[in-house]
C-alpha cells in the first residue's frame, strides 16, 4: 500500500516546525483584533472578537475538525482537569506575575527615564469616541493577546518541544522567540528586553507546573491590560516617577524595589505549589 509524502511541514526538524506553529497558530489569531477595531464601532468589535476568542479557544484546545489532529491540539493546548489547589495558586501565581512585570518597569524607570512618546507610538485610542469604550479597547486587546499568544508560545510551540527534548530547552526557546516577536516595537528598547524575556520565562514555567494555559492566559491578559491602559495608550494616567540620577535614593525607591521582590517571591511560591497531584 502505498503511503503519501509528508508535507513541507512533516519534513522539518520536530523544534522548527514547533516554533513556525506557534507563531502562525497565535500571531495570525492576535491580529484579527486590530482588523476589528479598525473596521466596526468598539463594541461590536469586541462582541466579535469576544465570540472569536470562544471559537478560536475551543478548536484549538481538541474540539472540532480535523479530528485526527485532535489529540494533538488538546496536548498542546494542554487541555486537562483543574483541581481546585490548583485554581487557588494558579490565580495567585497569574496575578503575581503581572504584579512583578509591572512592578520591575517601575524600577528600570527610576533607573532611566521612561520614555513616554515610544511607549505611545502605535497605541493611539484617540478615533474610539469616548473613555469607556476606550477602556473596553484596552480589556479586549490585552484579552487577544493573552488567549492567542499564550496558546501559540506556551502551547502549539513550547509543548512539543518539552515532549521531545525536556521543559528547560522548551522554556528558553518559547521565551527567546517571544522576546524577538516583540522587539519590532517602538517601546521595546534595549533596556526592556530582559523584563520581555523574564516574563516569557515566568509565563512558560507557569505553563509547566501547572499543566495549563488557563493561568498563563490569565496573567498575561491582566499585564496586558496595565500595559495598554497605563503604559501604552495611558488613558489611565502616565508614569510620574523620575529616575534617580535626578532624585537621588529616595523612600519611594526602596519601597518600589521591594514590591517587585515580594511579588516575585509569590510568583516563584505560587508556581511551586501549582503543580497536580497524583490525587488531583
Amino acid at each position: 500500500m502505498a503511503t503519501s509524502e509528508p508535507g513541507l511541514m512533516g519534513r522539518l526538524p520536530l523544534t522548527l516546525r514547533a516554533v513556525v506553529g506557534g507563531v502562525l497558530i497565535g500571531m495570525t489569531a492576535a491580529n484579527v483584533w486590530p482588523l476589528l477595531i479598525f473596521r466596526f464601532t468598539a463594541p461590536i468589535a469586541a462582541a466579535i472578537e469576544v465570540l472569536f476568542l470562544g471559537l478560536y479557544f475551543w478548536w484549538a484546545s481538541g474540539a472540532g475538525p480535523p479530528k485526527r489532529w485532535a489529540a494533538n491540539r488538546r496536548d498542546f493546548a494542554r487541555a486537562g482537569h483543574l483541581s481546585g489547589r490548583q485554581w487557588v495558586w494558579g490565580l495567585i501565581a497569574a496575578i503575581s506575575f503581572a504584579a512583578t512585570v509591572h512592578a520591575a518597569m517601575v524600577v528600570l524607570f527610576r533607573l532611566i527615564a521612561y520614555p513616554a512618546a515610544a511607549f505611545h507610538a502605535g497605541y493611539d485610542f484617540a478615533f474610539i469616541p469616548t473613555l469607556q469604550l476606550q477602556w473596553l479597547a484596552c480589556v479586549v486587546s490585552a484579552l487577544s493577546a493573552g488567549v492567542c499568544e499564550e496558546m501559540g508560545f506556551r502551547g502549539y510551540m513550547q509543548r512539543p518541544i518539552e515532549n521531545r527534548h525536556g521543559p528547560w530547552i522548551a522554556i528558553a526557546i518559547s521565551a527567546v522567540m517571544f522576546t524577538l516577536i516583540h522587539l519590532n516595537k517602538s517601546w521595546a528598547s534595549m533596556a526592556m528586553t530582559p523584563i520581555i524575556l523574564g516574563a516569557g520565562v515566568m509565563l512558560g514555567v507557569l505553563a509547566r507546573r501547572s499543566a495549563s494555559l488557563v493561568f498563563c492566559i490569565v496573567g498575561h491578559t491582566l499585564m496586558d491590560i496595565g500595559l495598554f491602559a497605563y503604559w501604552w495608550t495611558q488613558i489611565a494616567g502616565t508614569f510620574p516617577q523620575r529616575p534617580i540620577s535626578e532624585t537621588g535614593l529616595e523612600p519611594s525607591v526602596y519601597v518600589e524595589a521591594a514590591v517587585l521582590g515580594l511579588a516575585l517571591l509569590v510568583f516563584v511560591i505560587a508556581a511551586a505549589r501549582v503543580k497536580r497531584r497524583p490525587a488531583d
